[in-house]
């Protein structure tokens, strides 16, 4: 009888020290503070892709842990159909799914393309879930992710999102919002996709935070066909609030984000940096307030004629934020980069009853987020105190600065790739033609991989409307607008369907 107790209090202390060693690091700041996901649920590794869908979609609360590469190319088969290339044959450009086969102009050369299916739609992730990855090894590969439908009190940590159709346009997106609500995505890099990082539908996603995300921009397949990533965050959502927080966003060329819809953003102490496009736009009701944040070799921070509303904290504005935020807001920081002086505060009441991330200075952003944004980099990470999923509404504190520039972390990036479980793809040779009718703004592509190595995108934004136009002429030909015009149109027709 002894016996049978101690052997039962050893696995019960086993199975504790297991959960502890799975448990969600820090907590929500900002919009999802509050944020519990599985809760107390048994921690649960999936054996395969197939265990992990059904984790994934269950009603039940769950602790999810990714423990291993779970690679679903080729789980669905492929298909190969008639596509385009919009962005011309050249090396290096991306062609394009016929999408809903109607999304190909005529005057686009016709190409064969065959891609994989399981990157077309995300898995359906259901509520009260936690999916964490355990150090370098949590990567999900050719398979993202979608809060839709009502999902809601979900946590994704310390999980890489890779090899979505990069080559091609409408290759698949890596998360997916529309009609969610209470949802923490932290320390997940997202890279090699056909379509967006980050796109939010029509339908509303309120109270969600993104926070020490890696936004890898560097490509194989670009739509300027020079390894520049150029749609990377799209929010069209009608009332979408989203706090995005130590953030980094690195060699991409536009759509950083496009700002649309009646989204409420709040950007705290992230970091743009190699962008010879543009970041920000949008249309008429987007409501962003940037604060603490750094551009760094950001050509265009946001596109002239910008008709939504965005506020740029300065050191001579930064007491405006005082009455909605409860502080002053941190002043942007800008080096070898264009004018970000947008001064509308009318949208400030719209924070009102939310909880507000805490914001240290740009100088101190600068240093810390581009060495702890990202998969695998949780152990070193500005995350507060280790906590079990369920107590992500404890306090959270603010970022801890790390002693690197970011210039240091431009030069420790390939160590930094080369210790993740991920093999990255090499990058291959560029053809240093341009395309008929379209510009090279970066000089042709890189040798090589950049920091932490690959990412993509695809033409599927927002554009802006009520009269505004795109002047951007260094990466924005008429019939990219007149394509990608279509692309959103359709994508918008989707969202409204909840696809």
């Amino acid at each position: 009888m002894k016996s049978t107790v101690a052997l039962g209090l050893v696995a019960g202390l086993v199975q504790a020290a297991a959960a502890a060693d799975y448990a969600v690091v820090g907590a929500a700041e900002g919009f999802a503070y509050g944020v519990t996901g599985g809760g107390d649920a048994t921690p649960t590794i999936p054996a395969d892709i197939d265990e992990l869908k059904t984790l994934l979609t269950s009603e039940d609360p769950a602790v999810i842990v990714l423990d291993k590469t779970y690679n679903f190319l080729g789980s669905e088969g492929t298909s190969t159909a008639t596509g385009c290339a919009p962005y011309g044959t050249a090396v290096g450009c991306q062609e394009a799914i016929d999408a809903t086969g109607n999304w190909c102009s005529p005057d686009y050369p016709s190409v064969e393309v065959t891609y994989d299916e399981a990157a077309m739609e995300g898995i359906q992730v259901a509520s009260n879930k936690t999916i964490i990855g355990v150090d370098d090894k949590g990567v999900m590969i050719g398979k993202g992710l979608r809060f839709t439908n009502g999902a809601s009190n979900i946590i994704v940590q310390n999980v890489m999102i890779t090899d979505l159709n990069p080559q091609y346009v409408w290759g698949g997106d890596a998360l997916t919002f529309a009609d969610s609500d209470l949802i923490w995505v932290d320390h997940v890099t997202t890279q090699y996709l056909g379509r967006q990082h980050y796109v939010f539908g029509q339908n509303p996603s309120s109270r969600i935070t993104l926070s020490n995300n890696y936004i890898n921009g560097y490509t194989n397949y670009s739509a300027n066909c020079d390894s520049y990533h150029y749609w990377t965050v799209e929010l069209v959502g009608t009332d979408d609030q989203i706090t995005f927080q130590n953030n980094y966003v690195y060699h991409t060329s536009g759509r950083s984000p496009a700002l649309s819809g009646s989204t409420l953003f709040h950007a705290v102490n992230s970091v743009w940096e190699d962008n010879g496009g543009h970041a920000v736009e949008g249309d008429t009701n987007g409501q962003g307030l940037f604060e603490g944040c750094v551009f760094n070799n950001v050509t265009t921070p946001i596109v002239d004629g910008f008709i939504g509303h965005v506020f740029a904290a300065t050191s001579d504005n930064a007491d405006k934020c005082s009455t909605y935020l409860g502080r002053a807001c941190e002043a942007n920081s800008l080096t070898s980069s264009g004018a970000f002086t947008p001064d509308d505060d009318s949208f400030f009441s719209n924070f009102t009853g939310l909880s507000i991330a805490s914001a240290t200075s740009a100088e101190d952003a600068a240093s810390s987020v581009p060495n702890n944004a990202g998969f695998g980099k949780l152990s070193s990470s500005s995350s507060s105190s280790s906590s079990t999923s369920n107590a992500a509404a404890a306090d959270a504190s603010s970022s801890s600065s790390s002693s690197s520039s970011t210039a240091a972390a431009k030069a420790s990036g390939s160590a930094r790739a080369s210790s993740a479980s991920y093999s990255y793809p090499a990058a291959s040779a560029t053809s240093s033609a341009t395309p008929s009718g379209m510009s090279r703004p970066h000089g042709g592509r890189p040798s090589g991989p950049p920091p932490q190595a690959s990412g993509s995108a695809f033409p599927d934004y927002y554009t802006q409307t009520s009269g505004s136009t795109e002047t951007d002429s260094k990466v924005v030909t008429d019939n990219k607008v007149s394509n990608c015009k279509r692309s959103a149109k359709l994508r918008r027709a989707q969202m409204a369907e909840g696809k």
